[in-house]
């Protein structure tokens, strides 16, 4: 995962601090909110977690959630809503892009 998709006015934002190989993410600040654009290699697996609210938008590729135990998939152009506190889990088929607002402006740490 060397080159990005993204242009560089995305990639000089911050980079979120994720620990999950094969994920990478920039940060857009504001004060009660991230907005973060992810990279995912398509063997990326976001296991289940629950948090804030989450408001996503595929802009490249194909993936799948799990929210609430029911399933469905994602392609280019879609967008997904997880509400606060639902457990949710996410597996990707092929690379994908996507941009996420979170109402917590806390939800990623930035990597140093």
């Amino acid at each position: 995962m060397n080159k990005t998709h993204f242009p560089e006015v995305i990639t000089r934002l911050p980079e979120a601090d994720i620990p999950i190989h094969g994920i990478k993410g920039w940060v857009a600040q504001g004060e009660n909110f991230q907005i973060v654009f992810f990279e995912i290699n398509s063997t990326g697996k976001i296991p289940p977690h629950s948090h804030s609210t989450q408001f996503g938008l595929v802009l490249e590729g194909e993936m799948s959630l799990t929210v609430d135990g029911k399933k469905k998939n994602y392609s280019k152009g879609e967008t997904y809503f997880i509400p606060e506190g639902k457990i949710h889990q996410a597996e990707f088929h092929t690379r994908v892009l996507a941009m996420d607002f979170f109402d917590d402006a806390k939800r990623y740490k930035i990597r140093k």
